[in-house]
């Protein structure tokens, strides 16, 4: 459906033809050509007459090119239908451990070994660009946490972030409290209807002040479920003493239960992909939304119309006809009169 921007601008149409009444011819001094008698004669007898279609072209001309000019400007719209976007009412910020561990090169793709940080980027990238509906953000932590991407609806934008995460740009620690500490405080003053933290790790909490447990309990209180991964071979309690690269699996399952959420056990690449299965059936995103209004402007097509007219106006005589605006104005302001005999002009002076 076509609509207008402004529609208040129509009333500028009458505008030459109330100026062309109510302003007065300027006064000045009579610019006539006196000739003699049989000269005027013989010119008003052999001047050919007008083509009718000229002259109605002429007396056209300027005002449809102030029609099409005060349309143009009146902004033109047409709106286009589109799609109803899915509109879920949730907000959640991926927290994603960026520490030195991510960079082993213990997880399977096609039988070529990969590092942990390249399997996530391959399966959270997808998990990411189908949250449509969601208001999705991502903080990074390693030694300290920091908010890569604010909560956006642009789910393609936030996947693009995860995919081009490196190791090293927070720190090589794992500071999990404070990354988890950071993800609630941007949801703190979210008004959705669910909140959530899907938050990833594959070490032990080793740095910052927080301890995790007690961030997911202050989580519980604010009512932001937390979804947990624990991400490596081994854990704690199947590592041998001392053993690096290990993940405590059992501290970030008692921070998924604090607050009502799941903790995920990924060992390995199908681990990882069915991990993200379980996320989307857990966090469904098929709520239909509202449409949205999508104009697409028309002002150019009148506005090149008055154009054309108005190139075309010298071409045709438009300009100084006298029963067309603006020509008529133009002679009423300047006072112009025809070519007269001796006799007229003893009569009118």
């Amino acid at each position: 459906m076509v609509s207008l921007a402004t529609p208040l601008l129509l009333l500028l149409l009458p505008l030459p033809l109330i100026l062309t009444r109510l302003l007065p011819p300027r006064r000045g001094e009579d610019p006539a050509l006196v000739a003699p008698e049989a000269t005027v004669s013989w010119f008003a007898a052999h001047r050919p007459p007008a083509p009718r279609r000229r002259a109605r072209l002429r007396a056209a001309l300027p005002w449809v090119a102030w029609l099409c000019l005060v349309t143009a400007l009146s902004g033109p719209r047409l709106v286009v239908p589109t799609a109803a976007l899915p509109v879920t009412g949730r907000d959640l910020v991926l927290a994603l451990d960026l520490s030195g561990s991510m960079v082993r090169e213990d997880f399977f793709l096609e039988g070529q070994e990969i590092s942990r940080l390249d399997a996530v980027k391959r399966v959270a990238g997808d998990f990411v660009r189908g949250r449509g509906g969601d208001r999705v953000g991502l903080v990074i932590f390693g030694s300290d946490a920091y908010v890569a991407a604010p909560l956006s609806y642009d789910v393609e934008s936030i996947a693009d972030q995860v995919e081009e995460a490196v190791i090293g740009i927070s720190g090589r620690a794992t500071n999990i409290g404070d990354g988890l500490g950071l993800a609630m405080k941007r949801l703190e003053a979210s008004e959705a209807a669910s909140k959530v933290v899907v938050l990833l790790s594959d070490g032990v909490n080793n740095a910052g002040a927080a301890r995790p447990r007690d961030v997911a309990q202050l989580a519980a209180g604010m009512g932001i479920r937390i979804h947990t991964i624990a991400l490596g071979p081994k854990d704690l309690t199947t590592a041998e003493e001392g053993e690096r690269g290990v993940v405590d699996a059992g501290t970030l399952r008692a921070m998924a239960e604090m607050s009502g959420g799941e903790s995920f056990r990924v060992r390995n690449l199908e681990d990882l992909e069915a991990m993200a299965a379980a996320l989307d059936r857990l966090e469904a995103t098929d709520r239909a939304g509202v449409p949205a209004e999508i104009y697409r402007a028309l002002w150019i097509w009148p506005a090149l119309v008055a154009l054309a007219c108005l190139v075309a106006m010298p071409l045709a005589g438009a300009l100084p006809s006298v029963g067309a605006w603006p020509g008529r104005l133009l002679q009423r302001r300047s006072g112009g009169a025809p070519v007269r005999s001796p006799a007229t002009a003893e009569r009118t002076g």
